[in-house]
C-alpha cells in the first residue's frame, strides 16, 4: 500500500473526531473478536465487522483499496500470514490458529486504524510469546509517541524490544500516518535509529503497526496479490493503534 508523504498537523477539534472514529474502530474490532472460534469463517468475520460499521453509519477505507481492489472492509490473517490477507467463505478458522485483525474505519471524513493478533481456543507456547512480544512492542514504540521525540525513536524501540526477545521485524512494512486519509506522511518503519526522522509535535497522528516473526523478517506476497506471508512459514503476528502526539502522553485513539 502506497503512502501519501504530505504530515497533516491536526486541530484540537480534528482530534477529537478521530477518537470517535478510533472508538468505532475498537467496537468493530471487538465484535469480530467475540468471533474467532473454530469453524467459523473469515467471511463471517468480514460480515460482522461491515455489521457493526453499518450500525454506526460507517464504512471501511480498506473496501475498494488499491489495485487490484481490496474486496473486503478488514483483513484476515492466519498463521504465516503478516497483513493484508482476503476473507474467504469457504477458509475456516481451527483450533490452536493465530488470527490478524485489521480495520479502518471513516467517521465524519476522518479515518482511523488498528488491529490485533488473537488465537482460536488453546494456541502454543511460540504462539503465545508472540503475541505478548507484539504487543509489548507497541506499547513500547507507543510510551516514544511524545512532543520533541524523532520518528527514529519509535522505530528503534519497536525493534529493539523484539530483538531482544529473538524475534524479528519486518523490514517492508511500516506505521504511517493517518487523518483525512488512510495512508499519510510519516512513514515509520519497525525498525530505526535513535534520534532520526521527523520531529514529532501535538497534532501529529500515527497509526504505529509492529509486524513480528518467529523465523526470518524475509516476506512474500501471495498470488491473490495482496495476502504478505512470512517467507518460512513461520508464525507472524500484527498490532495496532493510532496514536496522537500531544502536549503530555501519547492519546491512543483506537481504544473503547
Amino acid at each position: 500500500m502506497s503512502l501519501e508523504r504530505q504530515i497533516n498537523i491536526k486541530s484540537p477539534a480534528e482530534i477529537k473526531i478521530m477518537r470517535e472514529a478510533g472508538r468505532i474502530n475498537a467496537t468493530v474490532l471487538a465484535s469480530v473478536k467475540e468471533r474467532l472460534q473454530p469453524g467459523v469463517t473469515t467471511a463471517d468475520l468480514n460480515a460482522a465487522a461491515e455489521e457493526t460499521l453499518k450500525s454506526f453509519g460507517c464504512v471501511s477505507p480498506f473496501k475498494g483499496y488499491g489495485m487490484p481492489p481490496f474486496p473486503a472492509s478488514i483483513t484476515v490473517c492466519i498463521n504465516d500470514e503478516m497483513v493484508h490477507g482476503i476473507p474467504h467463505p469457504k477458509r475456516k478458522l481451527k483450533e490452536g490458529d493465530i488470527v490478524s485483525i485489521d480495520c479502518g474505519t471513516i467517521h465524519e471524513g476522518f479515518v482511523a486504524d488498528s488491529a490485533f493478533t488473537a488465537g482460536v481456543g488453546q494456541v502454543s507456547p511460540q504462539a503465545a510469546n508472540l503475541l505478548e512480544v507484539t504487543e509489548g512492542a507497541l506499547f513500547a514504540g507507543i510510551e516514544y509517541m511524545r512532543k520533541g521525540n524523532r520518528t527514529g525513536d519509535i522505530s528503534a524501540a519497536i525493534q529493539n524490544y523484539v530483538e531482544s526477545r529473538g524475534l524479528h521485524v519486518t523490514r517492508e512494512y511500516t506505521g504511517h500516518g493517518v487523518g483525512r486519509k488512510m495512508h499519510e506522511g510519516p512513514q515509520v518503519p519497525n525498525i530505526g535509529i535513535p534520534g532520526t526522522g521527523l520531529l514529532l509535535r501535538p497534532g501529529v497522528t500515527i497509526a504505529l503497526e509492529p509486524m513480528v516473526l518467529i523465523g526470518t523478517y524475509e516476506t512474500r506476497v501471495l498470488p491473490d496479490k495482496w495476502t504478505v506471508a512470512s517467507a518460512d512459514g513461520s508464525l507472524t503476528a500484527h498490532f495496532e493503534h493510532t496514536i496522537a502526539v500531544t502536549e503530555g502522553d501519547p492519546l491512543i485513539l483506537t481504544v473503547l
